[in-house]
């Protein structure tokens, strides 16, 4: 394709990859349930259809980065791609506002209405005799059993610190770019999907000790299971920055990016900032209160 600098807008043509993504979505729901009702082949669809959707992300991707060094792109496109991630990390945080909400309204409102505070003596009475609130609450012990809640001043502190300096890292990183400083752009880079790497690792081994020592599951009553719904949905997001962070490394080891034309590095940045501020929030609301 021609260099369309001088045009108003690049519009692409017709592309295979909306086609594929669909096609690996939906071999992976179809999958995964038949894998849910015991049918033979619902792991072959779902393993086909992450080939699929894999084969779709490396196209996808590779095509777009291929038309932005290339010189297809003008400032007008560069205005759209950061007006969708606005909209994009907007979306994210109603995503997290409502779960956010969900741990409220359990922990304000839901618990203390069926222990029968204030005027809601007939909502216990009614609903649920005998329930006792408090929080954290798996309801009574024959429903959640009894467990112990994860601590916040260890490895929740310690994941905290590490995405805290992550922040700082990208930031370094950033800055290094602006004024072409190639070396601590690449290093800046190289720590901050480090330290999300090893956020990852302990929060696999904090799972662990909340199954093996305190008896913290999914299955935990309503604590276990807004816990386990934030701190998951949270490590989602941590491994797709990751992996975002290690394709935008790897493209500064080939020379991409500049001061002036960077927006891939800076959408992954914002991206990066938005879940550290999320943990945050998460550290604060469901380890330390």
């Amino acid at each position: 394709m021609a260099n369309v600098s001088a045009q108003k807008y690049y519009v692409p043509h017709g592309s295979q990859w909306p086609i594929i993504g669909s096609i690996s979505l939906f071999l992976i729901m179809f999958g995964t349930g038949m894998w849910l009702n015991d049918w033979g082949l619902g792991k072959l669809f779902v393993a086909g259809g992450a080939i699929a959707m894999l084969y779709m992300l490396f196209g996808w991707f590779g095509t777009v980065i291929g038309e932005s060094v290339s010189g297809m792109f003008n400032k007008q496109v560069d205005t759209s791609f950061r007006m969708g991630m606005v909209w994009f990390i907007a979306s994210e945080v109603m995503f997290f506002a409502a779960f956010f909400g969900a741990l409220f309204y359990v922990r304000h409102l839901a618990v203390p209405w069926l222990g029968g505070e204030g005027n809601n003596f007939w909502t216990n009475v009614l609903l649920w005799s005998g329930f006792e609130s408090g929080w954290p609450s798996a309801g009574p012990e024959n429903l959640g059993g009894g467990f112990e809640p994860m601590a916040w001043n260890g490895l929740p502190l310690i994941n905290t610190v590490l995405l805290l300096t992550s922040s700082v890292t990208i930031t370094i990183a950033h800055h290094a770019l602006l004024r072409n400083d190639r070396f601590w752009l690449k290093l800046g880079l190289f720590l901050t999907f480090a330290l999300g790497f090893a956020f990852l690792y302990l929060q696999v081994v904090e799972y662990a000790e909340a199954y093996q020592h305190l008896n913290l599951k999914l299955s935990s009553g309503i604590y276990g299971s807004t816990f386990f719904m934030l701190t998951g949905f949270h490590g989602a997001h941590v491994t797709l920055g990751s992996i975002m962070l290690v394709v935008i490394w790897l493209r500064t080891l080939k020379g991409h990016f500049t001061p002036e034309h960077h927006f891939g590095f800076e959408g992954v940045a914002w991206y990066w900032h938005f879940v550290d501020v999320v943990w945050l929030g998460l550290f604060f609301f469901v380890y330390f209160l």
